[in-house]
């Protein structure tokens, strides 16, 4: 009995030091994070005076990151040869982003995993965050609304008719829709999501607020 418990803890703690530091550039596919910036600065923002959730930047669906992603898990702090971004590189994000110091971090995270240069990195994440159109119902959101999550699923995939349901995610956080999540192939057409991925909230009465 000891000897299983032992084995099943090794197998444990291979398993979770194998989620951080694998090598850059070995992933499946990539995830496409657009987060909802009312609940995202509701949540956290707000608390830490970020910002993104200064009412004059009117920001909605901001680029969360793009992170590279397996068919079951994902990497993270990956060990790369790639300079770290300048400051000059982090804050050019920020139109898109909401905040330079996000940048630094979706770098640091999930950047080095890609197997790219910096600027390299931050080039194919503004060109998938361009490549999707933002439902102008939620671009331009003067009220708070409380919906279904699958009609804010539904609104994307009519202003973006080449993704499928099976292609983008719905995510909520505290009763609030927190994020769309897509999924990108590594030339960044879309594909269908992984079986971690792939689940979406089930909320039906989740809270947008407006944009601020």
């Amino acid at each position: 009995m000891k000897a299983l418990v032992l084995a099943v803890t090794l197998m444990l703690s291979t398993t979770l030091a194998h989620a951080d530091g694998e090598k850059a550039g070995n992933f499946d596919y990539y995830v496409l994070s657009l987060s909802w910036s009312p609940t995202w600065c509701a949540t956290t923002g707000d608390a830490r005076h970020s910002p993104q959730c200064d009412a004059r930047n009117d920001f909605s669906f901001v680029l969360h990151g793009l992170w590279p992603q397996n068919e079951q898990g994902w990497p993270s702090y990956c060990h790369t040869v790639a300079r770290d971004p300048s400051k000059a590189q982090t804050a050019a994000m920020e139109d898109i982003m909401g905040a330079p110091g996000t940048a630094w971090y979706q770098w640091k995270k999930h950047g080095r995993c890609a197997g790219l240069s910096a600027s390299q990195y931050f080039e194919t994440a503004r060109k998938a965050y361009d490549s999707v159109v933002i439902p102008p119902v939620f671009a331009h959101l003067n009220r708070d609304v409380r919906l279904p999550a699958k009609v804010v699923e539904q609104a994307f995939l009519e202003s973006n008719p080449d993704l499928s349901a099976d292609e983008v995610t719905i995510t909520c956080k505290r009763g609030r829709i927190q994020e769309v999540r897509i999924c990108l192939r590594k030339d960044l057409s879309p594909r269908r999501c992984g079986a971690d991925t792939i689940r979406d909230c089930s909320l039906s009465g989740a809270l947008m607020e407006k944009v601020r």
